[in-house]
Formats: structure tokens, sequence, C-alpha cells
């Protein structure tokens, strides 16, 4: 089968809609240089979040994010000798990048938990005494409980992807489609300058059809990322199925030179409504991407963002973290954290800047959240400064919808200053490294690697868990390079 981009919206695609899609947004970056290059400035940046006094705003309100792209990349950065661009760091990707030890729900939706501790010594930012940590956990599905699939790839065969990067994804592809199930089907649209359908809806029963579309992928022209979206949201429009989980899958490095070049712009021009029980999902794909562009078109597709640089990175996110997000345990999800200005002289939110949203949208149903995936979890961390008076530290709620359904879902967790902990434990000490690492690689001059390489290194000593060695061992290597 073979269809090739006409300009303009096809009519199709706008019979996809039965919800508004949207949520907060913000102009493209440039492209990434490993070389050291600086990168050109975003046009509209998101700074840092502040401490704010309950006296003047008690509630903090944010749209979930499970995405991990930010950790991915800076590590490939750091591996190639270079300090990731300050702008290309989300500290809520850095902590979300770690277990959590969770407990999880019964059923879809959420199990909430909410804990704090002393902040270390080494923590010295500003008056805050202690960390809080609110945590959110899906339920895991076994694999033979999941509904079948039908993933829709929308792959960037431009010429910047010539090279390493397209045998990289032919190899991804290979392996995902051989662990899929039967009964799961794929489709494949390629862009550079133009569009085209290389495989229809195919059964991954009939795989060996598949791997020789997966062959055939070769990169040459220019990149319209613009005209592989139509098509890629009009197939999966025409073969969606309500009993199945039906996504748009995203494999590019982000540049987009021909055509709308901005994911506003793209989503704008694709319509409100497109994403409508349509999930996108982004992989960035090599050593150097255009990261925003490819976050900010997952966040507002109701979905999330990875990435991968190097064969072993590709094989987890394609056998690992791909695999596990079929599927949707919520939908939509947004945190409210109430604090008590009796209890909380001032509070600071980690990270999460570019998923804000406004107090009184919490909830409003309409207003676009975060998809989470069977057993998922969402961690977000607060500093505070407390006021040494007794009472309720904050109230968590947590919104959703059920993905079965049209019905909404809640929950609430409270933290009491009897429950605060001058220990943090084993997991929060490990996300708030992780979060104090991506802050100063973003600009914070409150403490540097050296002084938290020690907190690390100490961390990975008693901890089972690979990916904290690695995380001391990025610190030790931004330390030398300056950080």
């Amino acid at each position: 089968m073979r269809r090739h981009h006409v300009a303009g919206i096809p009519a199709a695609l706008m019979l996809i809609a039965v919800a508004a899609c949207s949520g907060p947004g913000s102009d493209s970056g440039a492209v990434q240089d490993m070389s050291g290059a600086a990168p050109a400035p975003a046009d509209e940046t998101y700074g840092t979040n502040e401490p704010v006094s309950p006296a003047d705003d008690p509630e903090s309100t944010f749209a979930v994010d499970v995405d991990t792209a930010s950790y991915d990349y800076a590590r490939r950065s750091l591996e190639d000798g270079a300090l990731p661009p300050a702008d290309q760091i989300r500290p809520e990707e850095f902590v979300n990048y770690f277990d959590q030890g969770y407990s999880e729900p019964d059923g879809n939706g959420f199990a909430v938990s909410v804990d704090s501790a002393e902040l270390p010594e080494w923590y010295d930012a500003g008056d805050a005494t202690h960390v809080m940590r609110v945590g959110l956990q899906t339920r895991s599905e076994p694999e033979t409980e999941r509904a079948d699939v039908n993933l829709t790839f929308v792959i960037d065969v431009s010429g910047s992807m010539e090279g390493d990067r397209i045998e990289l994804v032919r190899d991804s592809l290979d392996l995902l489609v051989s662990q899929l199930r039967p009964t799961d089907a794929v489709a494949i649209v390629t862009y550079e300058s133009d569009s085209e359908v290389l495989q229809g809806m195919t059964d991954v029963g009939d795989g060996e059809e598949l791997h020789e579309a997966i062959s055939e992928l070769n990169a040459r022209g220019s990149t319209n990322m613009q005209a592989g979206l139509e098509d890629g949201y009009e197939l999966a429009g025409e073969v969606f199925d309500p009993a199945k989980d039906n996504r748009v899958i995203l494999l590019s490095d982000g540049e987009a030179n021909v055509g709308l070049t901005e994911h506003d712009a793209m989503l704008d021009e694709l319509g409100e409504d497109i994403a409508a029980g349509i999930t996108l999902l982004t992989v960035g794909v090599g050593d150097s991407y255009n990261q925003e562009l490819l976050e900010q078109l997952a966040d507002n597709g109701d979905g999330w963002a990875v990435y991968f640089a190097t064969e072993s990175e590709a094989e987890r996110v394609f056998s690992e973290r791909l695999t596990s997000t079929l599927g949707v345990a919520a939908r939509d999800a947004k945190i409210q954290v109430t604090f008590d200005e009796a209890t909380v002289a001032e509070y600071r939110l980690i990270g999460f800047e570019n998923r804000a949203i406004a107090d009184d949208e919490f909830e409003d149903d309409g207003v676009d959240g975060g998809e989470v995936g069977p057993g998922h979890s969402v961690t977000a961390l607060y500093a505070l400064t407390l006021t040494g008076d007794g009472g309720d530290v904050a109230t968590v709620g947590v919104r959703w919808q059920d993905p079965e359904g049209e019905e909404t879902g809640t929950a609430e967790a409270v933290l009491p200053t009897e429950d605060l902990s001058e220990d943090p434990g084993s997991h929060l000490s490990v996300d708030l490294v992780a979060a104090a690492f991506a802050e100063i690689l973003r600009g914070s001059s409150a403490f540097d690697c050296e002084d938290l390489l020690p907190a690390a290194r100490e961390l990975a000593e008693t901890s089972e868990d690979p990916d904290v060695d690695e995380l001391a061992d990025l610190i030790e290597t931004a330390s030398a390079l300056g950080a």
C-alpha cells in the first residue's frame, strides 16, 4: 500500500474527534549540537519555580508527567563529554527515571502517598528545611490482560536521520514487532520532504510483511514532520478500534524544516480534537535532537516522550519502556496540593514548570492532564519552609478519567506534621539527589556537583539498583566538567 500525502488537512482527519485535547504550550527550541556549540535560544522558555507563601496562594496544581527523555538526553550528553544545555533539563524527569517502591492500587487509577523528611546538610537552598514527596502509582497489568494495540509509527526518514540513526530505528522496530502479540497491529508512515504510507495497518501475525517494510526504511530529503503527523493521524483514525489501545508513535531527531516547524502550530493545524482516544508517543533519536519540540508534542498529545542514541538505549526503550506503556490506567490525570498557611511558610515545587495549570481548572475535566500507563509511578517533590506549628502540612488531591468509561476518579492523601521524618529513606534520598543534580545542570548556584557527589556515592554503595550507580557516575562526570 502506498499513499502519498496531499497538502492540507484531510477531511477524514477531522472526523477522529470525540473530545478536545489541549494543554500548556511553548515554542520549540533549537536542535542541540553535542559538539559544544551554543544552541539557538528558544522563542519562549519556562522559568524555575520560585518559593510561594500559602498565604498568597495555598494551591499548587499541575498535570502529571511520566516522561524520562530529559534524563536520558543528559546522560548521553555527559557520556559524550559535554554538559547538556540548561534549557533541556527538567527535574521531574530526572526524579521519575528512578524506581520508587510505591504500593499499587487494586484497580484503575492511583494509589496516593505523601511523605516528608528533613533536608540533608548539603541541600543549602534558601530557607527550606524539609522535602515533601507526592507519589502516585498505578496497578501493574499482566501482558495477558492488556488490550490489543493498533500502533501507527510515523518515522522521520529525512537526511538528518541518515547512517546510525535510521539503522537504530530499523533494528528497534524489528525488535518491537517480534515482541508484540499476533493480534496486535502495526502501520508505518514515513516522512521527509513529503510523507508516505509505507505499510497500512497490518496484524503482527503477518510479521514477515512488516519486517520487509521496516527493511525499506532509508534516510533522504528534508523534514516535513507536519505531513507525517497528518497522514499518521489520518491512518490511525481510519482504523480506530475502541476495543484496542490506539497510538501514534513518532520517531525523529525532532528537526522540522519544511512546513510547520513548531509544536503549537502543528497541533493547531491538525485540529484540537485529533488525539481523542489516540495517544501520541514521541521517541527522540540520536545524539542531538530537538527535545523541546518532541516533549511538547507528547504532552499535548496525551502521551509521553522517551529518547535513545545507542543500540543498548534503543533496546531498553523498545523492549522495556515502550512495551510497558501499552495500555492505559488513567487519562487526564492532575494533581492539586493545598498547603496549610499555619504550618507552611513557603513551598516550592521542584520542576513541572511546563505542566502547570490554573488552580480553578483542577476540577474541569475538559482541561488536559497526563496519561499514565499500567504499573507506572509519578513523583513530585516540594522544598518546604515550615513555621514550627502543628497541624496538617498539606492535602494532596488527584483527579483523572477512567480509561474504561467516562467516570472521573479522585483520591486524596494528607500529610500531618507528626508524620514528618528526620530520615528520608532510600527512595526519597535518591529522588532528592536526582532533583538536585537536575537543578545544578540547569544553572542553580545553591550547590554544585562536588557538594552532591558524596551523598550520591553513599547511596550507590548501599543500593542494589544499577541506575543509582549510574547516577553517581554521571554526577562525577558533570563535576569534572565544571558543574
